[in-house]
């Protein structure tokens, strides 16, 4: 296998280098193609890998002395932050240093400038976040999970080929299924934006469109991918989240209540325990951002040690598929082409 060699940004996110630095070392010691270089203020990360066990072959670290905040304006950052880690990062990848940039850091400003400093695909209007939720069939790609609050019919239709070339990629689906988020299956339905897109979607014979799909069939066996506004699919993500932790809580909760509940807790362990990592939003942490000149990986901001390791290897493996190519591919053999 060639090697992978990938940007992290090892500042951002709510928790910096207590879950970038232990991840990092995870994933070095878990795929020996690894190469990774750390992006952010030397000292610190010399300092907290001084404990890590790790090949100094296959770790470097380029000095970034900034740090973008979860709370930055985007827009500032652009002026003010080209000394961060998170710009520094995305330099390298355009530089061809790395292969990808792996960051929990402020999604607005990581949006912002990806767009700036890898530019877009040619003819893509604007880029998506896309991301595995658990499903019946294993899991759903879901776009975009925030990085447009509003799109028009023909952004809508460029998520489903970035989405299905995804899918593809890392889902393994020769022609994975498209269906367009809505307020119910019935084709007078939805607004105008989302009747549009359904249309273009429906005319695009390198696409397997089936139609509308409603927030439950997220989970359902029925669909692959699910495209939808970041406002709605950030929603969706963060109601999955929120769903999981509940349902967790609630067993254990349930379980302390009584003797017999106590019992029945014991011989159910295992089957909870399994449960509880098929939801565990850990596991599917790791949003691609798709339609730029490079691959970047968007980790949750509060993601813990286990969440990063999950977006460094969405990641490697976005790479190693190479996934570029595929949506590239995947714009040129569509039957629409954008305006």
């Amino acid at each position: 296998m060639a090697s992978l060699r990938l940007a992290v940004d090892a500042m951002s996110g709510d928790h910096g280098l207590r879950s970038s630095i232990p991840a990092t070392v995870y994933a070095l010691n878990h795929n020996s193609a690894l190469h990774i270089l750390l992006v952010g203020d030397e000292p610190s990360i010399l300092l907290a890998l001084a404990s890590e066990k790790y090949d100094p072959q296959r770790l470097a670290i380029h000095h970034a002395p900034d740090i973008v905040a979860m709370d930055d304006q985007p827009s500032r950052t652009l002026r003010s932050k080209k000394k961060s880690s998170m710009y520094q990062a995305l330099e390298l990848l355009r530089d061809g240093a790395v292969s990808a940039v792996v960051s929990a850091g402020n999604t607005g400003a990581l949006v912002a400038m990806s767009c700036v400093v890898l530019e877009r695909l040619p003819g893509i209007k604007r880029p998506a976040i896309c991301a595995p939720v658990p499903a019946q069939n294993g899991h759903t790609y879901v776009l975009d999970l925030g990085a447009n609050v509003e799109c028009n019919a023909e952004q809508l239709h460029q998520f489903a080929q970035m989405g299905s070339a995804l899918c593809r990629v890392l889902g393994g689906s020769e022609m994975p299924r498209i269906g367009l988020l809505n307020v119910g299956s019935e084709l007078t339905k939805g607004t105008t934006e989302v009747r549009d897109a359904a249309e273009l979607l429906a005319s695009d014979t390198g696409l397997n469109y089936i139609g509308f799909v409603e927030g439950g069939d997220i989970f359902s066996a029925d669909v692959d991918v699910v495209v939808c506004d970041g406002f709605a699919g950030n929603v969706a993500l963060k109601v999955c989240e929120g769903t999981a932790s509940f349902i967790a809580n609630e067993l254990r909760a349930r379980f302390k209540k009584t003797f017999y509940g106590m019992l029945v807790g014991l011989l159910a362990r295992p089957l909870i325990n399994a449960f509880q990592r098929d939801i565990n939003p850990d596991r599917y942490n790791g949003a691609a951002l798709l339609g730029l000149n490079g691959v970047v990986v968007k980790s949750h901001g509060s993601s813990g040690t286990a969440g990063f390791q999950s977006a460094i290897r969405q990641a490697a493996r976005a790479v190693d598929h190479d996934l570029q190519a595929q949506i590239e591919k995947q714009l040129e053999i569509t039957s629409y082409k954008p305006h």
